[in-house]
């Protein structure tokens, strides 16, 4: 019998950047795999490529050395807090959205090595909307967008979330709102954002939940561990447990079966990032 499977490929962006949205993907990580998730970043944070600092974990090769073939992908993939697993990013990665036919093929095979050993592939990218970004985002299957109660941040949160659905038809966008001062400010900040996509986009967007503000989390940032490492019994680690539940309770539309594969065929293929 052949066995089903399917990796959830979930993107997180933000508008702008210093919403803590690599603290997002690395502390998500490793609250889905405190749950026996089994759980991979994908750091597509071009320039910064900081996934490996917020996850405590120290990488000597990259992305580009797989696209460069001097590396597979099993080769530089690095173990961190939990069990999560991270793919180191570099700059190399812009060379995606140019790869030859060999190339891509290499690179799709080197990743269904693995889709049976993974339940989430959380995909970390850069902020704003580069077109990199865009294709990395269009390839997904879940995308997060994280805000701040921060004029900026909402503004370009909107018009990231503007882009998304208007130019590139995607759907299965959600806000995470972070660093409130509670919980309520949350649900309050997502209403505000959610009614003026309603009205001038004629679109909904979902609300996985709130990040309170914690000293902690800026703590365990200068600390290099994750919250739920460094801080398990802080606010801020509760509420990311409680958005690691609320991400496993998500379903898309249609069930798309090989869900790596699917990502990076989406990737890699310039004829289909706007579909």
């Amino acid at each position: 019998m052949e066995k089903v499977h399917s990796t959830q490929v979930i993107g997180i962006a933000s508008g702008k950047g210093g919403v803590g949205k690599t603290t997002v993907s690395a502390n998500l990580a490793v609250s889905l795999a405190s749950m026996g998730k089994r759980v991979m970043v994908f750091d597509a944070d071009l320039g910064l490529a900081n996934a490996q600092l917020a996850l405590g974990c120290r990488a000597k090769y990259n992305f580009s050395h797989v696209l460069s073939g001097e590396k597979t992908l099993q080769e530089i993939i690095i173990d961190g807090p939990m069990g999560v697993q991270l793919v180191p990013g570099s700059s190399g990665i812009q060379h995606m959205a140019s790869l030859s036919i060999a190339e891509t093929a290499g690179i799709i095979q080197s990743f269904e090595e693995i889709e049976d050993t993974l339940d989430y592939l959380i995909v970390d990218l850069a902020a704003g909307l580069s077109d990199t970004v865009m294709t990395f985002i269009s390839a997904c299957q879940h995308r997060f967008i994280i805000v701040k109660d921060d004029p900026s941040s909402i503004a370009d949160a909107y018009a990231s979330i503007k882009v998304m659905i208007q130019d590139y038809q995607l759907d299965n966008i959600s806000i995470i709102t972070n660093c409130m001062a509670s919980q309520r400010a949350g649900d309050r900040l997502y209403q505000g954002v959610d009614s003026v996509i309603q009205r001038f986009l004629g679109a909904q967007v979902g609300h996985l939940g709130t990040i309170r503000e914690d000293e902690m989390v800026l703590r365990s940032i200068k600390a290099s561990k994750p919250l739920l490492k460094f801080s398990p019994s802080s606010a801020a680690a509760r509420d990311f447990e409680k958005l690691a539940k609320a991400v496993t309770t998500l379903t898309t539309k249609t069930s798309i079966s090989g869900g790596l594969q699917f990502f990076l065929e989406r990737l890699t293929r310039q004829d289909t990032t706007n579909n």
